[in-house]
């Protein structure tokens, strides 16, 4: 009797939160339909290819890239990495200058406990199709200890690579060197902070100034200033289940948000500031979020949580007192 109680707590969930972006912002977003995706973790708008998105399972599926149609939810090629070994916890992917694709398998499902974390580079093909390609495989460690991260950032003027780490509290933006080495360890060094956000993605826009930064429950917006993040407002975000991805599309105007799971949904939302990329990072709250201070980001996001926690528990309480008629 658990699963049917269970079927019914999600679909009150997706009821309740998920306000379809199409009816706000005339685009209509995309399911991901190939049934190998099932823990889509990272999110990238090709340039190349308008309308294409390279996603990635989370772990346990191999050295694979998937390149999603918008436009069909169908996987439209596949990209088989060789030179990576066996990837571990792949959690975010990233389009830097001249279509390169560059993948984070900086997951720590050991706590923060691994001595090195990998990024996998790769030209992203001319031609949409299965295909194998060979990767530079770069290794990583960060200055100040090991750490979970889920967040891979390609600069799009420069090409250099940013990390941020996966924290409770306060997450810490991390740089790599100028030109990643595949001959030597590459120390990522913390450079700003990521204000109360358990980031589970990130994206730069296509302009590189600004930085949007998710977590499970929210996003917030960040003036990219040269890396000294100053942060510029609140985001709204579809409820899609366990948010874990989100990127830029390729024009800037929008932020597509994507979740795992299988049949997963890619929605959009306004992208904050300008539209043409010319603007910063703006002000971009949630309605629910407009009562509040400002600066208690974090706790809404604690509310979003026990606000999910109380419809389900609702549920269930629902159906046990069925149960004892």
């Amino acid at each position: 009797m658990r699963r049917p109680f269970a079927v019914l707590a999600a679909a009150l969930l997706v009821g309740a939160f998920a306000v379809p972006a199409s009816a706000a912002d005339g685009d209509d977003g995309f399911t991901i339909k190939d049934p190998r995706i099932t823990e889509s973790s990272g999110l990238a708008a090709s340039r190349q290819h308008p309308g294409i998105y390279w996603t990635h399972n989370d772990s346990d599926d191999g050295a694979y890239l998937y390149a999603v149609d918008s436009a069909t939810g169908d996987t439209v090629a596949t990209l088989t990495m060789t030179g990576v070994g066996a990837p571990r916890d792949v959690e975010a992917i990233s389009v830097g200058p001249d279509n390169q694709l560059y993948v984070g398998d900086i997951g720590d499902n050991m706590g923060g406990t691994w001595p090195y974390v990998w990024i996998y580079q790769l030209p992203e093909p001319k031609e949409l199709r299965d295909q194998t390609i060979k990767a530079t495989q770069y290794v990583v460690k960060y200055e100040d200890g090991a750490r979970d991260a889920e967040s891979l950032v390609v600069h799009p003027k420069t090409g250099r690579v940013y990390i941020v780490d996966k924290q409770d509290g306060d997450g810490q933006l991390y740089e790599g060197p100028a030109e990643l080495s595949a001959s030597g360890t590459n120390v990522f060094k913390p450079i700003a902070t990521v204000e109360n956000l358990q980031a589970t993605d990130a994206t730069l826009a296509p302009d590189g100034k600004t930085l949007v930064v998710r977590s499970y429950f929210g996003a917030a917006a960040f003036d990219w200033n040269g890396g000294d993040l100053k942060r510029t407002g609140r985001l709204s975000v579809p409820f899609l289940g366990q948010g874990e991805s989100v990127t830029y599309t390729a024009d800037g105007s929008k932020l597509m948000y994507g979740a795992e799971g299988a049949e997963s949904s890619v929605q959009p939302e306004d992208a904050p500031g300008d539209a043409s990329g010319e603007g910063g990072g703006g002000d971009s709250k949630s309605p629910s979020a407009d009562g509040g201070s400002g600066d208690g980001e974090g706790g809404d996001y604690k509310v979003g949580a026990l606000a999910v926690a109380a419809v389900i528990a609702a549920v269930f309480g629902f159906g046990r007192l069925l149960r004892r008629r």
